[in-house]
């Protein structure tokens, strides 16, 4: 028993002083050895922590707690938690611990599990700082200092009036420097943005990475203020949606997981590597094609990675911004021309660039100018081919209705190698009569 405490006192300190730490190192554990170190804890400590654990393991642990325990851990959790572990919980637990709330957090965590997921509605918190547009500026000075223990270094702070419809927003430096006596209504910025609590996370996601803004506030259609939506919690389940991205990209799925059973991992693969098999033989037939020149100048065989290498080099960066600007919508239908010229010119310039260091190297190495000449001149066409390729490539796969991320890279490697061998092969065999 004395170790129980001691390993709880311990856990409570780092819940204080880092509770995202204390969440990675909570759901590090066996499912009874959490609950054996939360068992020990009050129930504000295990509130400090909630809002770091994923909702699926906080709703596991709250259904192994009596509902009065359970039901205290989320009155006094966010609003924002407490929904999506709520949301997570059994039908069962919902029902036991939803008598246990106070009327005015279970009528908020239904208003909230009420709008849809990933809309800005579901992501935002209540817990924002608000003043009467009427309020001295000495009054909310006064007011912020009193709030800095519980709200983390707030750079905004709105404004309302009546009936909490939102009219402006605070900049913490325009208010220290304001006439103490004056209300908040002459120094605050008006016109501020809000978003309608049904905007989705990748309208959101764009607005942020447009406007720069540091949070969002969150109004209804009369203009009421409900909460504020931080940029830091778009960004943080993002990175699921990322890690998808790049599971697709490369041939896997986005539902597939590190443990999914071995059956379906095979399903979710094979059929992207049956394709790839294929791309590879197009390529190899190309190389085919030209085999007695290859047979008459077997140095060619050593410069053929190099070329496809840096064309898919150069492929993959075309494809990864296209692929940024299709996610953040910065890429509208009208502007897929542009994209692709734009990409096909900074190929042409790469290539141009990387073709003569590598004509260079090649003459002085093999002591053969045309040699660096023909690989030199296959650069340049095999990045421009890349750059067209990786801009066209998931812009073509979204106007088709597919995903945009869905195995392009599988793509953009054959036509960059095709492309490479190709452009390689052909200035080799026109300048073949130089090459001995």
């Amino acid at each position: 028993m004395p170790t129980k405490k001691l390993a709880a006192a311990a856990f409570k300190r780092l819940i204080e002083t880092d509770a995202p730490a204390a969440a990675r190192f909570l759901q590090e554990l066996e499912p009874g050895e959490s609950q054996a170190l939360l068992s020990g804890l009050p129930a504000g400590a295990t509130a400090s922590v909630a809002p770091h654990l994923h909702p699926g393991f906080l709703a596991g642990l709250l259904e192994t707690l009596q509902p009065d325990a359970a039901g205290e851990i989320l009155q006094k959790a966010g609003q924002g938690p407490a929904a999506d572990a709520f949301r997570a919980m059994t039908a069962v637990a919902r029902a036991a611990v939803v008598d246990s709330l106070p009327a005015e957090r279970r009528k908020a965590i239904q208003e909230l599990l009420s709008y849809p997921e990933d809309s800005a509605g579901r992501l935002m918190t209540p817990d924002h700082i608000a003043f009467p547009k009427d309020t001295l500026v000495r009054e909310a000075v006064q007011k912020l200092r009193e709030l800095a223990h519980n709200h983390n270094a707030a750079t905004y702070a709105y404004v309302v009036g009546a009936g909490n419809r939102l009219a402006g927003v605070l900049n913490m430096r325009d208010l220290l420097l304001a006439d103490a006596s004056v209300p908040i209504e002459s120094v605050m910025r008006k016109g501020v943005l809000a978003v309608s609590p049904f905007m989705d996370r990748e309208e959101l996601v764009r607005l942020a990475a447009e406007k720069q803004y540091i949070a969002f506030p969150v109004a209804d259609n009369d203009g009421r203020l409900l909460g504020v939506v931080a940029t830091h919690h778009l960004l943080e389940p993002g990175h699921d949606g990322a890690a998808e991205d790049l599971q697709i990209l490369f041939g896997g799925s986005a539902d597939e997981r590190a443990l999914s059973p071995v059956p379906f991992k095979v399903s979710r693969r094979l059929g992207w590597l049956l394709v790839n098999l294929a791309t590879a033989f197009l390529a190899a037939s190309v190389v085919a094609v030209f085999e007695d020149l290859i047979t008459r100048f077997a140095v060619l065989a050593v410069f053929l990675p190099i070329v496809a290498g840096q064309g898919g080099n150069a492929g993959t960066q075309s494809l990864s911004i296209i692929l940024r600007g299709l996610i953040m919508r910065e890429i509208k239908p009208s502007d897929a021309w542009t994209a692709i010229m734009k990409e096909s010119a900074v190929g042409l310039v790469n290539g141009a660039a990387i073709g003569l260091v590598t004509a260079v190297v090649t003459w002085l190495w093999k002591g053969n100018p045309a040699l660096g000449l023909v690989i030199g001149l296959a650069m340049v066409v095999n990045l421009v081919a890349a750059g067209a390729a990786g801009a066209a490539i998931p812009i073509a796969m979204k106007k088709l209705g597919f995903d945009p991320a869905q195995s392009s890279g599988i793509f953009l490697t054959t036509v960059t190698d095709v492309v490479g061998f190709s452009a390689f092969l052909g200035f080799a065999t026109v300048f073949s009569a130089w090459l001995t």
